[in-house]
């Protein structure tokens, strides 16, 4: 058996400076053939740090020429693990985004805390403030009536929420005032009778900065001709936009002693917001405030009255997570097929291994090497494709979008009408890792069976 014309080397037949002994001068060799840990084939085994398996595990992924069947395969299996890995994280990326994006808006417009009073409303909403400004979250405090009404302009007619608010205070529990699109929260005084509209509902009505529409009541007035609609117009001073249709759409806000005058509130407040340095703290200082107010106040956070959106976009991302990894165990388990060909084509090269006394654990890790290498490949693109992606998803839509002339998210069916992104660093390591396993976990049955290649039967037709 001459090394230059070998299909493989001995791995247990090697010198003690690492060459195998078949290629050492003086061995089996013909004469005047070049000492053989000299020759091509001989180089890289003497100068090869890794153990053999994985050498040739690495030979192995590279098919001959007359195997191109098998390099499809693999190729299939490296572009089905990648797609699905970089799906992955562009999705949970969006899902992310979602989440971000809907607890900012929302809770930009509502409180992370409401001290509300019962029997129409709360009297003493200064000494409700100041007991909840004592404890160490609370950063701000601000009161609200809470009311609605019917919005008239130019014979067009808008249902609406209507919130008094101190501007002042307010600026510390919401981020409206940030919004403003036209206008400024500012103008809205005392007696001015002014009025903030959200940017759709303003719309809607047809109304702009400086005009005057006609608020109505639901209370009415008894009067000696009948019950007739309380209402009183109001200049429009600004306009809002929060990118949250439900209240750019639905949403007014007028100064708090306007408002106690049109609903005829006296001094009572429907209550008192509150904001808090951590917002996922809201539970526990919910509990801790609630011994402490009087009995006349009820109390509750924003988990109690938007909690649902949050879980569902939670559920949803986890339900995403599942599907998807499907996709990447499809993909995976593809490199099943490859191996169970690449073990039949490499037979002859599996029973000379085993003659040399190659054992069965080294036979299955050369198999297991060529399969994993395909799996790290496909997830290391994956990865960078799908960070790619992630990081630029506020360009690839719009331009998708603007090409085909679609819109994915409108605004009167979405609370967000944009896909936003916020890519997160232990989700991306999570979805490699659960790639290269699923990858590994492919590669043991037909590592196995290569493992279990009767060296006789084998050769017998060789």
């Amino acid at each position: 058996m001459q090394c230059c014309t070998d299909r493989v080397h001995s791995a247990t037949s090697r010198g003690a400076d690492g060459i195998p002994i078949a290629c050492k001068s003086g061995s089996r060799r013909d004469a005047g053939r070049p000492a053989l840990a000299e020759c091509g084939v001989c180089k890289p085994h003497a100068r090869a740090v890794l153990p053999f398996e994985y050498f040739i595990g690495l030979r192995y992924t590279r098919a001959k020429r007359r195997n191109h069947f098998i390099s499809f395969i693999s190729m299939t299996s490296m572009a089905g693990i990648a797609l699905g890995v970089a799906a992955l994280i562009v999705v949970l990326s969006v899902m992310n985004g979602f989440q971000q994006e809907l607890r900012s808006r929302i809770l930009g417009v509502a409180a992370h805390i409401q001290l509300v009073g019962f029997d129409g409303g709360l009297a003493d909403w200064q000494k409700v403030s100041e007991i909840a400004r004592r404890h160490p979250q609370v950063i701000g405090a601000a009161p609200y009536i809470n009311a609605q009404a019917l919005l008239s302009f130019d014979q067009t007619v808008q249902g609406a929420l209507v919130r008094g608010v101190l501007p002042d205070l307010e600026y510390t529990v919401a981020d409206i005032g940030r919004k403003m699109k036209a206008g400024r929260f500012s103008d809205l005084r005392p007696g001015a009778f002014g009025i903030v509209l959200g940017s759709e509902l303003a719309r809607n009505l047809g109304a702009r900065l400086g005009d005057k529409v006609t608020v109505i009541a639901p209370q009415g007035m008894v009067t000696a001709a009948g019950v007739l609609p309380r209402l009183k117009q109001f200049r429009v001073v600004g306009i809002f936009e929060v990118g949250m249709y439900e209240y750019d759409s639905g949403l007014a806000i007028m100064d708090l002693a306007d408002a106690q005058k049109l609903y005829r509130m006296g001094d009572r407040v429907t209550g008192v917001r509150l904001k808090l340095k951590d917002m996922f703290d809201a539970p526990r200082v919910v509990r801790e405030l609630a011994p402490t107010m009087p009995d006349n106040v009820y109390l509750t956070d924003w988990t109690r009255s938007h909690g649902n959106f949050f879980r569902a976009v939670q559920i949803e991302k986890r339900v995403m997570f599942i599907i998807l990894t499907l996709i990447v165990a499809v993909a995976a388990f593809n490199i099943v097929s490859t191996l169970v060909m690449a073990v039949t084509d490499k037979q002859a090269d599996i029973a000379i291994l085993r003659t040399l006394g190659a054992s069965p654990g080294s036979i299955m890790k050369l198999f297991i090497v060529q399969g994993t290498l395909i799996g790290v490949i496909g997830t290391l693109i994956g990865v960078i494709g799908g960070v790619t992606l992630a990081l630029n998803i506020d360009v690839v839509v719009p331009f998708i979008e603007h090409t085909f002339g679609v819109q994915f998210l409108a605004k009167d069916v979405y609370y967000i009408s944009e896909l936003p992104s916020e890519l997160k660093m232990s989700d991306v390591v999570t979805i490699a890792l659960v790639s290269l396993g699923l990858s590994l976990v492919a590669t043991i049955y037909p590592s196995y069976r290569a493992s279990r290649v009767n060296p006789a039967a084998a050769l017998r037709y060789e």
